[in-house]
């Protein structure tokens, strides 16, 4: 994808009346209320509208019962809590044990920064019926997300042309080319949600997580992060480290890391991913339709890029799938293990000049529906990226770390390294280089690290211990493939996971699962 965001390591069509009703309508009646005494009113959910990504509304779960949506009221400026308010966006499904023995919510978020949490919960619930025994599972769209205030930059139309350009320019022309793109994209984000765009800092979701707390009745807040979500869960334990209850943190963002060092360690860890992709496919089959060795497999992917950035190929519709939507459709791909077959099959179609299946991935990466709307995943994403980081980088420093990248990765430096421009021409400053998950006096937070997750590289596992500081952290490893886990549905990793959050044990430090 051009410019892509920075996977904070994995869909936009909104109105702007919509907009502003939802930042600025709800003040005139809400100004002197106390937002921690707000009942929820919750209903039968609606589908999801096209900032969340469009399709049906949740089926039922498994015993009839219906998912619930709800809207909370947050201070859009929580430095002036009681002047204008948003409204977020939750959903839960109730717990389906014995009431006496039921512990609270469980509050899931799932990642991005950008994913809307309401279409996602339904999705992977299936994989949580055993927590659902004690908990009601929640999730909501963060604010700048999906019904939550959504951040909105520009039409569909507009983003097809947006994810049609190159990512990784070879000239100067081609350089400038995508400078100005992104300060249109910036330009148009600002003009559209100017309002929003200076509160969407992970610590303003942070404190919308305790106002949820509070509201859903709960002493402590029971959480389940991942990906980005770990470092929502970080920022929240560092802010109110007596609140945390029970909390999980799959997919390890590395608090350590500033967004260069991230973006390089994410170059690295997609290269793993592709290395171990291209060795199951020669081991696994007696022929790899899609190379004969490991090396021949990544030198073909190699060489289908290089020649895709002169002369697309047919894609889907009036669309060619270009250098860039085959990068960006290789990377989804390589955030599971289940993708895997579908890469092969992309590959092996785009060697015969057919590019239908690699486009349909980088849509999915995009947030493109097959009505051709856009959730606003994107926009929401380099929102809360740019809002969170001070760093801000020219081309000038991007060309010089070039050869870094390219050496951590042939295939995925060139594109992780020019995202580094996203965020140069952002109307809002950064708040921080490093976001802070120091918690002193925290719970216990089991800490989940893949050794094989390309979005968030195994180490930042280790590293969100340490910051955590002693006696919080509690890191375990799962030695597998893809971005997360929990819903790898390893028995190991399921069990230990289940056994802190539905009954208090903390596994032993350093436990391996594989």
């Amino acid at each position: 994808m051009p410019n892509p965001p920075r996977l904070r390591a994995v869909a936009l069509t909104v109105s702007a009346v919509l907009l502003s009703t939802l930042v600025a309508g709800c003040g005139d009646d809400s100004e002197d209320q106390d937002v921690t005494a707000q009942k929820l009113s919750w209903k039968d959910c609606p589908a999801p509208n096209a900032a969340e990504g469009g399709g049906d509304a949740p089926s039922p779960l498994p015993n009839g019962d219906k998912w619930q949506c709800a809207t909370l009221k947050a201070p859009l400026d929580w430095n002036k809590p009681q002047g204008d308010k948003i409204g977020l966006a939750l959903i839960r499904a109730k717990a389906s044990g014995d009431e006496s023995k039921r512990i609270g919510s469980l509050v899931f978020n799932f990642g991005g920064p950008g994913g809307s949490g309401v279409t996602t919960l339904p999705a992977f619930a299936e994989d949580y019926t055993t927590l659902r025994t004690r908990y009601d599972l929640v999730s909501f769209d963060p604010r700048g997300v999906g019904r939550s205030a959504p951040v909105e930059c520009l039409s569909d139309l507009q983003l097809d042309a947006y994810f049609q350009q190159d990512a990784t320019p070879d000239d100067a022309a081609e350089r400038t080319r995508l400078l100005d793109d992104t300060k249109e994209f910036n330009a148009a984000c600002e003009d559209n949600s100017k309002k929003v765009l200076p509160h969407v800092r992970t610590t303003d979701a942070a404190r919308d997580l305790d106002l949820m707390r509070q509201v859903l009745g709960d002493d402590r807040l029971h959480y389940f992060g991942i990906s980005y979500g770990t470092e929502l869960g970080g920022v929240y334990a560092h802010l109110f480290p007596k609140k945390v209850g029970r909390a999980v943190f799959d997919a390890v963002v590395d608090p350590t890391e500033d967004s260069e060092q991230g973006s390089l360690g994410q170059t690295k860890g997609f290269q793993l991913a592709l290395d171990n992709f291209a060795e199951h496919c020669v081991s696994q089959n007696e022929d790899c339709p899609i190379g004969d060795s490991a090396q021949d497999v990544k030198d073909r992917i190699a060489k289908l890029l290089t020649d895709l950035d002169s002369t697309p190929i047919p894609g889907v519709g009036l669309r060619k799938l270009t250098q860039t939507a085959a990068t960006s459709g290789i990377v989804q791909s390589l955030y599971s293990q289940d993708f895997w077959e579908y890469l092969t099959e992309g590959l092996d179609q785009a060697y015969d000049g057919d590019g239908r299946v690699l486009m349909l991935l980088a849509d999915s990466m995009n947030g493109r529906n097959e009505d051709g709307e856009y959730s606003n995943v994107t926009a929401a994403n380099i929102a809360i990226n740019c809002a969170d980081d001070k760093s801000r980088y020219t081309e000038d420093y991007v060309e010089r770390k070039l050869p870094e990248f390219r050496s951590a990765s042939p295939v995925f430096g060139d594109y992780l390294a020019w995202a580094m421009v996203s965020c140069t021409d952002w109307a809002v400053a950064g708040a921080a280089d490093r976001p802070d998950v120091s918690a002193s006096g925290s719970a216990p937070i089991l800490v989940v690290g893949n050794t094989g997750d390309p979005a968030t590289p195994y180490e930042g596992a280790r590293k969100m211990v340490e910051a955590l500081g002693e006696g919080v952290g509690v890191e375990l490893t799962y030695k597998g493939q893809g971005h997360g886990a929990y819903d790898s549905k390893n028995k190991c990793v399921q069990s230990a996971v289940n056994g802190y959050l539905l009954d208090g044990k903390v596994p032993a430090a350093g436990t391996v699962c594989s």
